[in-house]
């Protein structure tokens, strides 16, 4: 039983540390830029979007240039946050050795 109790232990260490990782993401901020920096767009770790700014210059251009810009970086802001995500989720799990885990 003393393996159960080590990986309880890892378990309950891994939850901590996901925890502080997830409270790290929701205070860093990712800032997108597209349409030559005529849309921007900040974004937290965490995915929460805290921002957009447009162009007042490029809000003059036609609609549906200014909605596909918009919308690109919307996405873009989103892709990133997921990767940032993934990439210090990867790093908390990778450093645990679960038996039986691939």
């Amino acid at each position: 039983m003393a393996g159960v109790g080590k990986l309880l232990k890892q378990a309950q260490k891994m939850q901590k540390q996901i925890e502080e990782m997830q409270k790290s993401l929701e205070t860093r901020e990712l800032d997108i830029s597209t349409g030559g920096g005529a849309v921007q767009v900040k974004i937290s770790g965490a995915g929460k979007f805290l921002a957009v700014k447009l162009d007042p210059e490029f809000l003059k251009e036609d609609a549906k240039l200014v909605e596909e810009t918009l919308l690109s970086a919307i996405q873009e802001a989103a892709t990133k946050a997921k990767e940032l995500n993934d990439t210090e989720m990867q790093r908390i799990s990778s450093a645990f050795q679960m038996p039986g885990m691939f």
